[in-house]
């Protein structure tokens, strides 16, 4: 499964490098936002500034793409990632039941608003044999 990583860094990865990719999981929300990113060909370690705190994701992959923005008001590195595995996939259920919850209940508005879900079968005429 590939996984697309926006980074506010500038990282250069070449294409076909692995990485591992720890990230932080927001316990209130479900999402998750990369803490280190290791090149483990190279053994180059980026790291955020603060305290690593909550639950946190490891997996790792290879490098498919890097596009690094330049001239930007922000730094800022894309990078697609063919992750090993679930890639970390594990942490999107949360995200993803939400979101599957929530696509339920607007289908259910639907079948309301098209009178299908509050609506009493017709009853059934005499058959005459």
């Amino acid at each position: 499964m590939d996984r697309k990583l926006v980074l506010n860094a500038q990282l250069a990865l070449p294409r076909g490098h692995r990485i591992e990719v720890t990230e932080r999981v927001d316990e209130h929300t479900g999402d998750t936002t990369v803490f280190s990113l290791v090149d483990l060909d190279t053994g180059v370690r980026y790291r955020r500034a603060e305290e690593l705190r909550g639950d946190v994701l490891r997996w790792s992959g290879r490098v498919l793409d890097c596009t690094i923005s330049l001239g930007a008001p922000t730094l800022r590195t894309v990078i697609t990632v063919d992750a090993d595995g679930d890639g970390g996939a594990g942490t999107g259920a949360r995200t993803a039941l939400h979101g599957a919850d929530a696509a339920a209940e607007a289908a259910k508005a639907e079948a309301d608003r098209w009178g299908g879900g509050d609506r009493e079968p017709e009853p059934e005429p005499e058959r005459f044999w």
